[in-house]
């Protein structure tokens, strides 16, 4: 009608009556006539117990942690023939109302402002849900995740441990690929950056990371109250879109299986800047310009530690165990400590690089290391409390098995010379052998392996040289003049 149509058109329009449009007209519609319903439809089930049992007990939970089925269960079991099962969502339902109206305070939390290029948050996380694996092995691993606060642009990259070195190393290489250093850092109180103080029972940052930091150009660090992950939401969030991403992404790829640690982790740097920062360029574009420089030169990444080599020709770094050539014993070494990999150094030189251990009380024992020594005392085999690193394969623990079997109690003084046979010449080549051997089921020894293993030495062919005939060199040169 407020179109020029007359009451008729309008209702034949509106799909109604023109009584009825003649009654709405003038008088209220028909949702305005409807009075709030303040009356029950049906017997309150809890009358009698809420205000004499629940509510005492909803006014002691101080925290609000009383779950509505704890309470339903009490009922039950002290009245079985008047409560059920049936009746949990209408006391989830009254225990919401009641705690919305005299329930304790809930934590506020307070919405920030964030001027652009002055804040930057990381931390890592576990990403074993992901059910990544590396050439067809399990990947246990985390993801380090640096965020820009205001334009949410974020880099991640793998780490196997929350250490010091896979915090500096991801910090730094975040830092390069985004060619500028925020004023202010956030991070939560993980023992890479931070130390316990004995005395003010608490934690504060450690002087090696605040060092970095300082050398980075990083102005502040702030850490977050312990327990208060919230307070680190701008990764906290970021760690639960990338997981999100992540998943889509190896689904529409059709496998979690990657052929090397460096493939995956390209493959989630790849999936970020497509599925994500991609997004926040323009964000990005007025940011980076209110970034401070890079520094001349990034933070050394390792850590670095001068242990005795020990008579068992092994060291001890950070409580795990690692063997080293036989040598070193009695000399103290270099070990620098990687992120991901530890460097034996000795005199300036690298000796030998192995990956690094995880876990209290790991261990990582070469048999190339003491081979040499074991050989001439195979004795001390049996009951070398590193024994299981001994065996390369299941291969070799198999044939130890079949050698002790055929000559009890001196079975393994063929499997020494076996192990000395594969660190001489080639392991693979002596796996291969053991493996025909107990294929065939026939009793061997270390003969029979040597025999089929040990490559017959090549003759050296005879060459017979000639004196050179000068005479050729000079018509070259007459003829150039």
């Amino acid at each position: 009608m407020n179109q020029g149509k007359t009451q008729q058109a309008a209702a034949a329009a509106a799909g109604m009556s023109v009584r009825s449009a003649r009654k709405w007209q003038s008088g209220p519609l028909p949702s305005q006539t409807k009075e709030p319903r303040h009356w029950r439809t049906r017997k309150n089930p809890f009358e009698g117990v809420w205000e004499e049992k629940i509510v005492p007990l909803l006014e002691r939970d101080k925290e609000g942690e009383l779950e509505a089925k704890t309470l339903l269960k009490q009922l039950i079991e002290e009245k079985p023939e008047r409560f059920n099962q049936g009746q949990l969502r209408t006391m989830q339902r009254r225990v919401r109302d009641w705690r919305a109206l005299h329930g304790p305070d809930k934590e506020v939390y307070f919405q920030q402002e964030h001027p652009p290029g002055e804040e930057a948050a990381l931390d890592f996380t576990n990403c074993n849900e992901l059910q990544v694996t590396i050439a067809g092995e399990p990947f246990r691993h985390l993801l380090f995740e640096l965020v820009l606060v205001a334009s949410a642009w974020t880099w991640a990259c793998v780490a196997l441990s929350e250490s010091y070195e896979a915090l500096v190393e991801g910090l730094q290489r975040a830092l390069w690929a985004l060619g500028g250093v925020p004023r202010k850092l956030t991070l939560d109180n993980m023992s890479a950056a931070t130390h316990e103080l004995k005395k003010a029972r608490g934690r504060s940052l450690n002087k090696r990371f605040a060092d970095a930091c300082t050398h980075l150009g990083i102005e502040t660090v702030r850490r977050i109250n312990v327990g208060k992950s919230h307070e680190n939401g701008a990764v906290e969030v970021r760690h639960r879109r990338t997981k999100k991403l992540l998943k889509q992404a190896l689904i529409l790829r059709g496998s979690r299986d990657f052929a090397s640690v460096e493939d995956y982790e390209r493959f989630v740097q790849q999936t970020l800047e497509r599925e994500h920062n991609q997004h926040v360029t323009a964000k990005l574009e007025l940011e980076s310009p209110l970034l401070r420089p890079l520094p001349i030169k990034p933070v050394p990444t390792y850590t670095t530690e001068t242990p005795k080599v020990r008579r068992w020709s092994t060291i001890k770094v950070r409580g795990r165990i690692y063997s080293v050539p036989s040598q070193l014993i009695g000399h103290q070494v270099e070990v620098r400590l990687h992120a991901n990999e530890v460097e034996l150094r000795y005199g300036g030189e690298v000796v030998e690089t192995f990956p690094r251990l995880r876990g209290e009380g790991a261990h990582r024992i070469d048999y190339r290391h003491v081979i040499a020594s074991l050989v001439r005392k195979p004795g001390a085999f049996p009951n070398y409390c590193f024994r299981e690193e001994l065996y390369p394969s299941l291969i070799f623990r198999r044939a130890y098995d079949a050698l002790e079997r055929a000559r009890p109690g001196r079975g393994h003084v063929d499997y020494v010379r076996i192990l000395h046979l594969a660190a001489m010449t080639m392991e693979s080549t002596v796996e291969a052998e053991l493996a025909q051997l107990l294929e065939a089921g026939a009793p061997f020894d270390y003969a029979t392996v040597k025999q089929r293993v040990q490559p017959t030495e090549s003759e050296v062919p005879q060459l017979e040289v000639g004196e050179p005939d000068l005479g050729v060199y000079d018509e070259l040169l007459g003829g150039a003049a």
